[in-house]
C-alpha cells in the first residue's frame, strides 16, 4: 500500500459571473490554505489566462493534504464577506457545485493552462414531492445551508506529484447563452481560488 501526502496553497480561478461569488477559504484539518481575491467581478473572455486564474500568479506556500483526506472549501458572495447570516450564493442562483484537479509540474508557478479532471460534484435532486422548480435540492443550496463551506474527498489513489484545485458553482439562472460545455459565452457564478496541490508517495 502507498499513501500520497498533498500541498495546497491558493491561486486565483475565476470564471464568468453574473451571479457573483467567490472561492475564498480551503480548509485543510481546520487550517487556512487560499487567499481571497480581491473582487468578484466576472471575467468574459474564457479564451484568457484570468478565466483559468483570475490573471494571478502563483504562490510560494503551501499545506498538506494527504490522499484520501477530506477538504473543505468555502465560497460566499463578496470578498471578506464570510458572514453565516448572509447567503453564501444568493438571490436564487441555484446550481451544481463542481471541484476539479490539474496534475502540474510546479504548483506553485502553474498557471492553470493544463487539463482538468473532476473529483466531486454536488449537483441537482428533486425534492420528495412531486413539486419541481425552487424547491429542488442543489449545491448551491447545500452551501448556504453549510455557512458557504463544502466537504470535498481528495481521491485516494491519486498519484504523486503537483496539482491545483479549482472549486466553482455554475447557475443557469442568468445564462445569456447554453452551459459553458456548449458556449463560450456562458454565465457561470464563481470566482474560486486554486489551490496548490504536492503530492508525494510514501511506502507502506
Amino acid at each position: 500500500m502507498r499513501s500520497s501526502l498533498l500541498s495546497a496553497v491558493a491561486v486565483l480561478f475565476a470564471q464568468q459571473a453574473a451571479g457573483h461569488a467567490i472561492f475564498q477559504q480551503l480548509w485543510v484539518n481546520g487550517s487556512s490554505c487560499a487567499r481571497v481575491p480581491t473582487s468578484n467581478s466576472p471575467v468574459t473572455d474564457v479564451g484568457s489566462s484570468a478565466f483559468r486564474c483570475n490573471g494571478r500568479p502563483g504562490v510560494p506556500g503551501k499545506c498538506a493534504v494527504a490522499a484520501g483526506q477530506t477538504v473543505t472549501v468555502e465560497m460566499h458572495q463578496q470578498p471578506g464577506d464570510r458572514s453565516c447570516a448572509n447567503e453564501a450564493i444568493g438571490g436564487a442562483h441555484y446550481g451544481p457545485v463542481i471541484v476539479y484537479l490539474s496534475k502540474v509540474t510546479d504548483a506553485t508557478t502553474a498557471d492553470g493552462s493544463t487539463g482538468w479532471f473532476k473529483i466531486f460534484q454536488d449537483g441537482w435532486a428533486p425534492t420528495s414531492s412531486a413539486k419541481v422548480g425552487d424547491d429542488d435540492l442543489w449545491g448551491t443550496k447545500d452551501l448556504n445551508k453549510c455557512c458557504g463551506r463544502m466537504n470535498v474527498l481528495i481521491p485516494a489513489d491519486i498519484p504523486a506529484g503537483d496539482y491545483l484545485l479549482r472549486a466553482e458553482f455554475n447557475s443557469p439562472s442568468q445564462a445569456a447563452a447554453p452551459p459553458l460545455q456548449l458556449s463560450s459565452n456562458s454565465q457561470a457564478h464563481t470566482k474560486p481560488p486554486i489551490p496548490e496541490l504536492r503530492s508525494t508517495s510514501t511506502p507502506r
